[in-house]
């Protein structure tokens, strides 16, 4: 298993953030999601440092779908971060935390009347406006509140990035956003001819999630500032920023091999260079929207050995109390994961093939599949590494069970910044 951040080992024990992970399941209990406070905002000021912030003015906007409690809208706030939106519960989330609205930047491909209206009362910075039914809605509230909306277009650039089909979202057959490829985007911008209330001052592109290359967003900066140009010499539009999503990929297994954050973010920054140049136009605001880079390296979540079934000649099944309910991904995308016994880190035992499979009662709940692991016994602690994006967000109550604590760690301290849910507030919205 590869270490992350400030793990590190100490008398056969993983101490995170300077803290002993036996002692946090003993604390808090398992299921357990654990994050490495110190690496987050690490990562927060690489970004800030390698996509320009501070000398070209550029915007690093935190993806909040990956991880979203308060806590870490207060962190990102303190990083210098930007918010990227998708729901009301996420916008709510902002505004509880008292979290900028005007850094806030509201996706979503059918946000609802009540959530657009939301948005507008609390003064969200930027709607990026998805589709003509949103732009209507838009315009006809701020034409009611006398006042003027900023927004940014979603483009669908035509890119295939080379992810998981349920993630890549760049090309034209995807529910996101105004295809170029078909004249929509271009239907919405003569639209805005009529409008009074909106005001484009950004176009957004989101390619994909999990992609390795920097290829695919250099192609991305050739598709959206040639018409950043081509709105400026046909429609006398000035794009004064735009956004290129996130989707930066990460590290799980060995068979990922991520480029860093500086590699990424130096060459969009390059690239812009070089486009600007090439085709002569002034350099507009830069925008990134990682999520997951920020955070799915940073977390992990503990669990407690249950049963262990030896199938002979067949597999050995390793069972765990969580499972799909606190990580959807393996279930959902086949995501793969690594895992160790937190209090066998340096053993010289054998190793043998398991299967790590979840509590709820589908046979699809399958954590991690034929890994290999240091000799196990019910009640030891294990844990699956990079589960801090899509763990806690994505959690469910299947079976009617309770959704997992959240610890961050920090310099030896430990601190709880979610609950685990009772079973008393499982059933607190029941009649």
């Amino acid at each position: 298993m590869k270490l992350h951040g400030t793990m590190g080992i100490r008398d056969n024990t993983l101490y995170i953030g300077g803290v002993n992970t036996v002692d946090l399941a003993k604390k808090y209990d398992t299921p357990l999601y654990v994050f490495d406070e110190e690496l987050i905002r690490n990562n927060c000021r690489e970004y800030n440092k390698y996509f320009k912030v501070k000398e070209n003015n550029n915007k690093i906007a935190y993806a909040g779908k990956a991880f979203l409690p308060k806590y870490m809208c207060t962190l990102i706030d303190e990083e210098g971060l930007y918010l990227d939106v998708v729901s009301g519960g996420e916008l709510y989330t902002a505004y509880k935390a008292n979290f900028p609205m005007k850094k806030i930047l509201f996706h979503g491909n059918n946000k609802t009347i009540d959530e657009i209206k939301m948005g507008v009362d609390l003064g969200v910075g930027v709607f990026v406006v998805d589709n003509f039914y949103e732009l209507d809605i838009l315009e006809s509230l701020c034409e009611e509140k006398n006042m003027i909306q900023d927004i940014y277009f979603r483009v669908t650039p035509g890119i295939d990035a080379h992810t998981h089909k349920y993630i890549k979202t760049g090309q034209i057959d995807s529910k996101f956003g105004f295809a170029l490829t078909n004249g929509d985007f271009y239907m919405a911008v003569e639209r805005l001819k009529k409008y009074k209330n909106v005001k484009l001052i950004g176009i957004h592109a989101h390619i994909g999630s999990q992609i390795f290359d920097v290829e695919p967003y250099e192609e991305e900066v050739d598709v959206m500032f040639n018409l950043v140009k081509k709105l400026k010499e046909d429609y006398d539009i000035e794009i004064k920023e735009v956004d290129f999503g996130g989707g930066i990929g990460v590290y799980y297994t060995e068979s990922d091999k991520p480029k860093s954050i500086k590699e990424f973010c130096e060459g969009i920054i390059n690239k812009c260079n070089e486009k600007c140049k090439e085709i002569n136009i002034d350099m507009p605001t830069l925008i990134l929207e990682p999520g997951r880079s920020l955070v799915a390296n940073a977390g992990s979540t503990l669990y407690s050995i249950g049963s262990i079934k030896e199938i002979k000649d067949v597999r050995t099944y390793v069972s765990v109390d969580g499972g799909m309910t606190d990580n959807i991904r393996p279930s959902l995308y086949q995501a793969g994961y690594e895992c160790a016994i937190v209090n066998k880190m340096n053993s010289e035992k054998s190793s043998h093939k398991v299967t790590i499979a979840g509590k709820c009662c589908e046979s699809g709940d399958i954590l991690i599949s034929n890994t290999s692991i240091l000799d196990i016994e019910s009640k030891d602690i294990l844990i699956t590494t990079s589960t801090g994006a899509y763990g806690y967000s994505m959690a469910s109550n299947y079976n009617k069970i309770p959704k997992n604590p959240v610890v961050f760690v920090n310099k030896g301290n430990d601190k709880l910044i979610c609950k685990r849910q009772s079973y008393e507030e499982l059933l607190s919205l029941e009649l």
